[in-house]
């Protein structure tokens, strides 16, 4: 049996583009940041926070 029968494409084709949220910097953010269910935050590689881990 194929879960393919009746499906349909994906209608999607925007490109999501994140760009680095440090104030001034033009910069793609390719590092996303979220602690919880919050909105990640995107900073580039210059400008990403160090990453805490959570039972440190």
């Amino acid at each position: 049996m194929s879960d393919e029968a009746g499906s349909t494409g994906r209608k999607e084709t925007a490109l999501h583009q994140h760009w680095c949220e440090h104030p001034g910097c033009k910069k793609w953010g390719s590092f996303g940041f979220a602690a919880g269910k919050p909105e990640p935050r995107w900073f580039c590689m210059e400008h990403r926070p160090e990453w805490k881990p959570k039972h440190a």
